[in-house]
């Protein structure tokens, strides 16, 4: 887990990374928020990026929402409003988190979250996911995802295009963990918690099912939710040549539900 903090805080955001990457591709999504006046924690999630566990491999699900809870934990420690952006994977790792945990929070941002694959293994690969899961499930196996996929931005997929730490083989356990927890946060829903959200996702994306999304939120029970297709963009919006964008309305979202007086101490007010 790292920590890059504001001159002069108002708030504080935890970010999580998506499935193959790592926080070090989000440099220029970290640099706006923390220019923006908020405090950004971010790490890498197990068995990827630099992390010390098998690359590509996890036992459960739980171990990314076991990990997210110890960052939230850091992050109020600071004492201020406190957002949550989850793009991909780490939408569904949100999702899920909050549904097993309640944490104080001001917002919620969900970047293309993961509820739902344009991509599924065919009927027989995936009786015999079933089976391998239990006699080995650590097998790796490639995720047939390429960077070209996830983004339109040339200067992005130039970039992973040599970037060693990008994952390209996930294990039968990681594939199974994942669908399960899809599946949970469907099954879930009622207990999502009632706080403001905005769910962001890509119109032309190659990986994330964006129906899926939209019959996830429109069935989501909460106050305040706001939903946002941006035409034309692959998976990765925070990466699209049109990037700025998406951060404006992000930002304008965090902004909006700051408190009115931002002096006073997060923790007193919730």
């Amino acid at each position: 887990m790292w920590k890059w903090e504001a001159d002069r805080p108002k708030a504080a955001i935890v970010m999580i990374h998506g499935a193959a990457e790592h926080h070090r591709r989000y440099k220029w999504l970290i640099e706006m928020w923390r220019c923006a006046g908020y405090n950004v924690i971010m790490g890498d999630l197990p068995g990827q990026g630099t992390s010390t566990r098998r690359r590509g491999h996890i036992q459960s699900f739980d171990e990314y929402i076991a990990e997210l809870n110890s960052w939230l934990t850091e992050a109020d420690k600071y004492g201020l409003p406190l957002f949550l952006l989850g793009h991909s994977m780490g939408g569904l790792i949100a999702i899920r988190a909050l549904q097993e945990k309640e944490h104080k929070l001001a917002g919620v941002i969900l970047s293309s979250p993961c509820l739902g694959l344009m991509h599924k293994p065919n009927r027989a690969l995936d009786v015999v996911s079933r089976g391998l899961n239990i006699v080995l499930p650590s097998l790796l196996l490639k995720s047939n995802l390429s960077i070209e996929m996830a983004t339109r931005n040339k200067s992005v997929i130039e970039i992973d295009e040599n970037d060693s730490l990008y994952v390209t083989r996930v294990s039968v356990r990681w594939y199974r963990e994942l669908v399960h927890a899809v599946i949970q946060a469907n099954n879930k829903q009622h207990v999502f918690p009632d706080v403001p959200l905005l769910v962001m996702q890509g119109g032309d994306d190659k990986i994330v099912d964006k129906l899926a999304v939209k019959s996830w939120f429109n069935r989501l029970d909460v106050s305040e939710k706001s939903f946002k297709e941006w035409k034309g963009f692959y998976h990765e919006i925070f990466n699209e040549p049109e990037r700025d964008q998406v951060f404006r309305m992000a930002l304008s979202f965090t902004e909006y539900h700051l408190p009115e007086q931002p002096n006073e101490n997060w923790s007193e007010l919730t």
